[in-house]
């Protein structure tokens, strides 16, 4: 027979448990029970469990019967003794709700999902268990008791209040959504963004503040000047923020030192942290900061002096977001703590109207509007939060339905690379500005402009400028030097003669940045680089006076000037231009004949013989005494198309690279044919390969047919005129 067991059973045990019969007696007024001769005899006092004459387990002695407390008696113990276990454990849960509020700090306020998930877990959750459970114990009918109806509804009702609650949370959490009417309107005007002119807003490059690593290669100088500082390396690590903030006027990188474990903390933890990690990202250099007065409060402090649990704690009504570590222009430490504010239903429309600044010495906090946040902070809004806006208004500025359907003037941001939003910085006006390329809903690999949005105000300007995105740049440029295998930091966006410009750092496989890159973003193809940020400028510079961008004269490159007869020509197809390398015998006049053997030349470049003339010009065997290789690059030099071998030119030129030197060839090949290593110049490929096959080529028809091995300079084009 199978045994059916209730709780109803188990709490009259439970009563029938720990009561003397002494109490049972005063309790209930039983007088007496059978025993086994069928005699009726008073209990007994002081037994143990309920058991007579203090026997244990056994009977009351001879002639004495066993007594049993009725299930009543059994019942009403227990009730008492849950309700007596209900307080105690609701008395015992107060404390340790509030030693989890402490531990986990979220904020009082229904606009956060950490309150939220605070209160469903820790709350709403077990009170819904416990008061279904007391509705159906009252509602439960057994021998024992007689059903309570109206308490067992009342606990129903009570049921329900945890899930209304919850309801509240998930129609707040709809009424934020994007396709709630009227919604997408508002997301869409989170942020304004301005459109403006690239060429008159972004002030021209200054080459000593370009800041020439990312923050990878930032961490890596850290560790090593951390690594000079015995004392510090055993007992503190560097934080991996690494915030870029602008500094006395240098775009630098900060971060404090964090305690390497809990029992680092715990011998240091009165002393401090002693420094914080500076790394200047234009010159490269990395220094260990001391601190005349140390940092108590970080976010490596385990207990009260937690930055995130000391500020939550001091506004607990307020939402924090990305808490950044900045310097003030004295070099003292503080931490910048956003205040997030939700403007659309409970989660939704995210923004920042109010800044916390917390002494990382003393831990004082100053609550202050983003208008009154002082002008060295730069890390008000967290990038990710911007560009998050951002979206928004590229998504919905016409309407949720758009967004998914027509999808007309639909924008977003570029996505980046290894699934990191595509972003950087740049300083402008003393401030840090979140750089980002945008891009149409497709996602294809060009831009139709980018945008910037200042950290500290939110001030939000948009540049429509087509070309490639950071991605399809960054492929760009590490095709120019792919035998070497470097790999392209994220780019840096520059005004290079108001002409917008990717800037690259190229990095080796240990992470040390080894050369530079500069592309046009409008004609991505087109890449300088250099061992130098020096030699990438000059380089860049003469591409762009290739491709006919006009400099001032302030910045354009030196120009020479010489005059001679054009006696080769040869093409190329480089990155997709198609390129005409001209070989001049410069020791003819403008007007003066020159016959098999030179005799009467006059030369027009003042050079005299130093240059080495000795030019034939008997037919197509002319050999080009000047070791110079002119290039002329389409579209910008169309008067090229007009020249012949033979003609009589000046060429206003600018050096491509002055200590770049093409070691010639005594192959004699034309510009166009193959190289040496079998690839076709013809191609285009874009790589340094093809253009030193092709300056080699030249080299070889300069020389002429004695075949020497000469060092030979190609020099651009920036002007032609047939005489």
């Amino acid at each position: 027979m199978a045994n059916n067991f209730s709780f109803d059973d188990f709490l009259r045990q439970l009563g029938g448990m720990g009561m003397s019969n002494e109490e049972s007696d005063n309790d209930s007024g039983s007088k007496s029970d059978t025993s086994e001769n069928g005699k009726s005899s008073k209990h007994g006092s002081g037994g143990f469990g309920g058991f007579g004459n203090g026997s244990f387990g056994g009977g009351t002695g001879k002639g004495q019967a066993k007594w049993t407390p009725s299930a009543a008696e059994r019942t009403e113990r227990a009730r008492r003794l849950f309700k007596r276990l209900l307080i105690g454990i609701c008395i015992a849960i107060i404390p340790v709700l509030l030693v989890a509020y402490w531990w986990f700090h979220p904020p009082i306020n229904i606009h956060s999902m950490d309150c939220w998930m605070f209160v469903i877990v820790l709350i709403l959750l077990p009170a819904w268990f416990i008061l279904r459970f007391r509705s159906q114990f009252h509602g439960r009918t057994n021998t024992s008791k007689p059903t309570n109806t109206g308490k067992a509804k009342l606990f129903r009702r009570l049921s329900w209040l945890p899930v209304a609650v919850l309801l509240v949370c998930i129609g707040g959490a709809l009424a934020g959504a994007t396709f709630f009417p009227g919604n997408a309107e508002r997301y869409a005007t989170v942020l304004e963004t301005q459109s403006s002119d690239f060429s008159t807003d972004i002030k021209e490059v200054n080459y000593n503040e370009i800041p020439v690593i990312d923050r990878a290669s930032a961490t890596l100088l850290g560790n090593r000047v951390m690594g000079a500082i015995p004392e510090f390396v055993s007992q503190f690590e560097i934080s991996p923020l690494y915030s870029q903030i602008n500094y006395q006027g240098h775009p630098v990188r900060v971060s404090p030192l964090v305690y390497a474990d809990f029992f680092k903390w715990f011998n240091n933890r009165d002393n401090g942290l002693p420094a914080y990690v500076l790394v200047d990202m234009t010159t490269q250099d990395a220094q260990i900061v001391r601190l005349n007065k140390p940092m108590y409060y970080s976010e490596s402090e385990p207990f009260e002096r937690n930055i995130a649990r000391h500020v939550q704690l001091s506004f607990p009504f307020y939402m924090f977001d990305q808490i950044s570590f900045e310097i003030d222009d004295e070099g003292n430490p503080w931490w910048v703590c956003p205040v997030q504010t939700r403007t659309i239903g409970l989660f939704g429309g995210t923004d920042i109207k109010r800044v916390v600044l917390v002494d990382a010495n003393s831990g004082a906090c100053t609550d202050l509007p983003v208008s009154d946040t002082p002008q060295w902070v730069d890390r008000v809004y967290p990038a990710e939060l911007l560009i998050e806006q951002y979206n928004w208004s590229g998504a919905y500025s016409a309407g949720w339905i758009n967004s998914w359907l027509g999808q007309s003037g639909v924008v977003q941001t570029t996505p980046g690379t290894a699934s990191q939003l595509g972003y950087n910085y740049i300083a402008k006006d003393d401030d840090v500005w979140v750089y980002t390329g945008v891009t149409s809903a497709v996602a294809d690999n060009s831009i139709v402009g980018f945008v910037l949005i200042n950290q500290r105000t939110a001030e939000s300007h948009f540049y429509s400028i087509a070309g490639a995105t950071e991605e399809s740049a960054m492929y760009s440029a590490e095709g120019q030097v792919q035998h070497l295998r470097y790999t392209s930091t994220f780019p840096l966006l520059l005004n290079i003669n108001s002409q917008p410009t990717y800037f690259m750092a190229l990095k080796d496989a240990a992470g040390l940045v080894k050369q530079y890159a500069m592309l046009d973003i409008q004609r991505y193809q087109n890449v300088a680089v250099g061992d130098t940020v020096a030699d990438c400028q000059r380089a860049y510079q003469a591409l762009l006076v290739t491709n006919g961008v006009e400099m001032p004269e302030a910045d354009a490159p030196a120009t020479n000037t010489v005059t001679g007869r054009v006696v080769r020509i040869a093409t190329a197809v480089i990155d997709g231009n198609s390129h005409f390398y001209l070989s001049l015998d410069t020791s003819v006049s403008a007007v003066g004949e020159v016959g098999a053997s030179g005799a009467g030349a006059t030369d027009v470049t003042g050079a005299g013989s130093s240059n080495g003339l000795s030019t034939s010009l008997d037919g197509t065997e002319a050999v080009a005494t000047d070791e110079r290789i002119f290039d002329c690059a389409l579209p910008g030099l169309l008067d090229v198309l007009t020249v012949s071998v033979g003609d009589l030119v000046t060429i206003t030129y600018v050096e491509k690279n002055p200590e770049q030197e093409v070691l010639g060839s005594a192959s004699g090949n034309d510009y166009g044919s193959d190289s040496d290593d079998g690839s076709n110049s013809d191609a285009g490929t874009g790589s340094n390969a093809a253009s030193a096959a092709g300056a080699a080529s030249a080299t070889s028809v300069a020389n002429g047919a004695n075949g020497a091995n000469k060092a030979t300079r190609v020099y651009v084009v920036e002007k032609l005129v047939k005489l």
